[in-house]
């Protein structure tokens, strides 16, 4: 008997868009009259017995997924052990299987992480064995007991990376996961020494409900958000109380109505008409309930965002960005890669929220197409306000460019892990330069506006600007960058011309005439400098017949520039 071929079309996933979440505040008022025996433990309401049961199925799941269970059978065994609903019960299985993911994913980034670490550990601790060598030759005994602690000091650091990547490796080779910890590390080491209740620890178990939204059930079925008399209202299912009456023809369980908790739903003044709009639309929503330490209930709800139809011209130009530690450069460029004049009556959109000092939010305009935005205070802000900063200056910059009619040029810098531990300098630099957090807004802000974001290869747009540009238009260097990187992203050349040749020249005949000073940074012509000067040599003159690739390679002829521009300060 031949098998019949089954030619229904299984539904593909269109992803075009990208998550929009709105955060606000629950606040129940009504709960359930009673309470369930078997699940709720004693003074606990309703609501936290069903949040600490879902909790409990996430954690379950998280260890049978790694036992190689199937879904199905999670499903069915969760809703009778945690007597929570199929619905909850799935979303929690798929919450456990997506830690599990992420954490595959993580070990790879880890082990490459931890092997750069590595090599430059070993570097250190051999640069510290030849201190100490030469300490002994010397016979300096405070030389010798500070480098026997460095040296002890690096060892233990190369000994701690080895280990830590041995460990990563067995968990790659087994196809397991390192430790996970639910309710967070951080907070379970506080607790082993004391600083912090096992109680606190426990709640910080047990503390959130989830619920994915469903288009065939109304938008989401546990966790559903309506709309009347003016205010949004949250209900959400306790499913725990709902009791079994019956079985159906298949011997599946027949259940009662659920009951609910329902109370007020908060939302932001400017996401209420947004909110309001998807939810008559019908869309699906994803919703997750978390409540705070203070007892308070925050909510978080995600809905998928169609890409709208785009705003900008690139055939106009686009607008050049220059990120900085304290705000942004910006250019208007022009589609023949030369800065444009402001519009007439043009002006920057001033946030309306800031108010707490003066000159909090500073632009400079300058009226051949140049701005600075800087906003003194994200340089050194805590965390929620640096990120409400970032947001304010990505929404500054998207409806400039929004105004112009041209898309937003950005650099796309990525300052990885590699490098961290190893150089103090530049690994505070790095944590206080909060580059991709202001990259992804300005991203996210600009598709959610319609407005057209492309990111280019970073590498020498400082040092391009600075002999080309900044001199040449009278600005600072940030807006040099910002002017290289909208030209890049048109998709100009950047060549040596006549007056660059002309500036190193003078640059090195005022080295030469230095020669009878004691040679140093600035002084005279050493022999790195005399080095540089012959490697420029040869590569300004093919610079303007290579492509645009090796053009802007890391050692190209700019590399160089930037050298000889620190050593002729």
């Amino acid at each position: 008997m031949k098998k019949r071929k089954n030619n229904k079309k299984k539904p593909t996933k269109t992803d075009n868009g990208i998550s929009c979440t709105v955060c606000g505040e629950f606040f129940p008022e009504v709960y359930p009259a009673f309470r369930s025996q078997k699940w709720s433990r004693g003074m606990e309401d309703p609501l936290d017995t069903e949040m600490r049961l879902f909790c409990s199925c996430t954690r379950w799941a998280f260890n049978r997924l790694q036992e190689d269970n199937s879904r199905e059978e999670l499903k069915k065994k969760g809703q009778e052990l945690f007597g929570i609903n199929s619905r909850y019960c799935d979303d929690a299985i798929l919450k456990a299987k997506a830690v599990i993911e992420s954490q595959k994913e993580l070990l790879e980034l880890e082990i490459e992480e931890t092997e750069a670490k590595l090599v430059r550990a070993k570097k250190k601790l051999s640069w510290a064995e030849k201190d100490l060598d030469r300490a002994v030759k010397a016979n300096n005994p405070a030389k010798i007991e500070d480098f026997k602690h460095t040296v002890h000091g690096r060892k233990a650091r190369v000994k701690k990376l080895a280990d830590k990547l041995d460990e990563l490796k067995v968990h790659r080779d087994n196809g397991t996961i390192p430790k996970v910890i639910f309710g967070g590390r951080s907070l379970w080491k506080r607790v082993c020494r004391g600083r912090v209740s096992r109680e606190e620890w426990r709640q910080a178990r047990q503390d959130r409900l989830y619920a994915r939204g469903d288009e065939t059930k109304g938008g989401n079925p546990n966790l559903k958000i309506s709309w009347h008399n003016g205010e949004f209202t949250l209900s959400v299912t306790i499913s725990h109380l709902s009791e079994q009456k019956g079985t159906d023809k298949k011997g599946r369980p027949i259940m009662t109505r659920a009951p609910r908790v329902t109370g007020k739903l908060w939302l932001p003044e400017k996401h209420r008409q947004k909110v309001l709009e998807l939810l008559l639309s019908g869309v699906p929503y994803t919703v997750e309930l978390i409540k705070g330490r203070d007892s308070r209930y925050r909510v978080h709800i995600t809905f998928a965002v169609t890409a709208p139809v785009l705003v900008t011209n690139p055939n106009q130009g686009y607008l050049g960005a220059d990120t900085n530690p304290d705000g942004a450069a910006l250019a208007n460029v022009g589609y023949t890669g030369q800065p444009a004049p402001w519009p007439e009556g043009f002006t920057v959109p001033y946030p309306k929220a800031l108010h707490k000092f003066a000159g909090e939010f500073q632009i400079t305009m300058h009226p051949n197409g140049f701005l600075y935005i800087k906003v003194p205070e994200l340089s050194y802000s805590r965390g929620f306000r640096r990120t409400y900063l970032i947001g304010v200056l990505a929404k500054v910059v998207v409806d400039t460019a929004k105004t112009l009619g041209k898309p937003i040029a950005l650099e796309s810098l990525d300052f990885g892990k590699d490098r961290f531990d190893t150089n103090r300098k530049f690994n505070r630099m790095a944590a206080n330069f909060p580059f991709k957090k202001m990259v992804e807004a300005v991203i996210r802000k600009a598709f959610k506006e319609g407005v057209g974001v492309k990111q280019v290869w970073p590498a020498h747009t400082s040092t391009i600007g600075y002999y080309k540009y900044m001199e040449r238009y009278g600005i600072t260097i940030h807006h040099a960058a910002a002017l290289v990187v909208a030209r890049r992203a048109i998709g100009f050349k950047e060549y040596i011309t006549k007056e660059l040749k002309q500036k190193v020249q003078a640059v090195k005949e005022k080295l030469s005439q230095k020669v009878n000073f004691l040679p140093g940074e600035g002084r005279g012509m050493t022999r790195k400098v005399k080095q540089l000067f012959k490697r420029l040599d040869g590569k300004i003159s093919v610079h303007n017949g290579l492509t645009r690739y090796k053009q802007e390679s890391f050692h190209s002829v700019w590399h160089d520039l930037k050298h000889l521009a620190l050593s002729s300060r």
